[in-house]
């Protein structure tokens, strides 16, 4: 499609299609929807040749851009990163079905017995950036759980997305179930975005994946419920207790390995005790390429406080010397998105300070930050990390695009 069509009319027709797919999928099987997605899987690598050649599009339209080397690293695709894919397709084939599931049971006095049930949430709109791997990932958890899914792709990842989506909705055919249950919007028109927003009659629920003004607008202006995912402001502390050597493995793992998930370090918080191993970790990044805008230690340069709260999402970090654990946490509250923050510690009682004053979706310890993803988790996939705090919370998979119903049973009971 080119993009001078009607776009109210164009997500009109994409809503009520999505709605009615939705009903069909309430009820569909377990078998169905595993099937729906391992056939999905084959025709993904099927068509592993048009996807890449349908990226290599897609990288160019980048670089004419001028999208930065992390966000264009993001953005390709080669047959490691469809395989990867493919085994998130099957593994999310492989999980147990969430919908119907027994959340929890009871009997009342009365004889009632009750039990809560996992229900899908119905039509779910994914608008995300960069990344066409979502692509299969968003489609393949809305699936499982037995929602329909509008897929809103990055202007960027276009011919990727549109390739993927492609073998998605083969898989859907193969299983016998409504193509229409994942649906790609065909332009990249702005204004299809802003459809999606108010579409109160038709979607349930907006899962924005993206940067801070993506995120931002969507808030903004929806008037749809939203699953956010914020920017990944990541903070590693490193107590005086750290063991030396397993953190500098794990904060030159956590920036350097992708540098534009948003699970990558984004800022260093030294314990003053342990400044000279605050120095150590300083120089390795450095010398793994990484821009340290540091103070207190010698980085490339000297940190100012427009470093503080920063997604760099690039080869560069912050860096900083602290008094103590407190004042790392106050730094943390203050700057950080509540997205995944972590403490290389050997000390339990300042893990356990560090897990109980920070409420971010995640937090870690002695581990890299760059498992924040909900394939790490046991997920298979996520649509994204919520840092929200209502409904779903950290990598939302299958389970966590379910909602819940309560089904009561008696026998001729009465109220008295």
């Amino acid at each position: 499609m080119t993009d001078d069509m009607n776009i109210p009319d164009l997500m009109a027709d994409i809503g009520t299609r999505a709605k009615a797919a939705a009903k069909t999928l309430a009820s569909a099987t377990a078998q169905a929807k595993t099937a729906a997605l391992n056939a999905a899987g084959d025709a993904v690598w099927a068509a592993r040749g048009d996807i890449i050649a349908a990226n290599v599009k897609d990288m160019a339209y980048g670089r004419d851009k001028g999208l930065s080397a992390a966000m264009l690293d993001r953005l390709m695709l080669d047959d490691d990163r469809i395989q990867g894919m493919v085994d998130g397709l099957r593994s999310v084939a492989a999980q147990d079905d969430p919908v119907g599931a027994v959340m929890d049971e009871w009997t009342q006095p009365t004889g009632l017995n009750i039990r809560r049930v996992r229900t899908p949430l119905g039509v779910i709109g994914v608008i995300y950036e960069s990344r066409p791997n979502v692509t299969a990932d968003a489609g393949a958890l809305c699936l499982k759980a037995g929602n329909a899914v509008i897929l809103r792709g990055g202007s960027e990842s276009f011919h990727s997305s549109t390739a993927i989506h492609r073998a998605m909705q083969d898989g859907l055919r193969a299983a016998s179930l409504p193509v229409d249950a994942i649906q790609l919007i065909p332009t990249r028109d702005r204004a299809a975005v802003r459809e999606m927003l108010v579409m109160t009659d038709t979607i349930d629920v907006i899962v924005p994946r993206g940067g801070k003004g993506l995120v931002g607008l969507v808030q903004k202006e929806a008037r749809v419920p939203v699953f956010a995912h914020l920017e990944g402001i990541v903070h590693i502390y490193i107590d005086k207790d750290a063991d030396a050597d397993k953190a500098r493995a794990v904060v030159l793992n956590a920036k350097t390995r992708r540098t534009g998930i948003c699970g990558a370090a984004e800022c260093l918080l030294v314990h003053r005790d342990a400044a000279s191993l605050g120095q150590d970790i300083v120089d390795d990044l450095i010398a793994a390429g990484v821009d340290v805008h540091a103070q207190g230690l010698n980085g490339t340069s000297e940190a100012t406080n427009e470093d503080w709260g920063m997604e760099f999402l690039d080869m560069k970090i912050a860096a900083k010397v602290v008094d103590n654990i407190d004042e790392a946490i106050d730094h943390i509250q203050k700057y950080g998105s509540n997205h995944t923050d972590c403490i290389l510690t050997d000390d339990d009682a300042a893990a356990d300070m560090f897990f109980a004053c920070l409420d971010s979706a995640i937090l870690m310890r002695n581990a890299s930050t760059q498992f924040a993803d909900g394939g790490e988790f046991g997920m298979g996939a996520e649509i994204g990390i919520a840092t929200g705090k209502m409904h779903a919370r950290g990598p939302v998979g299958a389970a966590q695009l379910t909602s819940f119903k309560y089904l009561v049973v008696g026998n001729g009971t009465l109220r008295a």
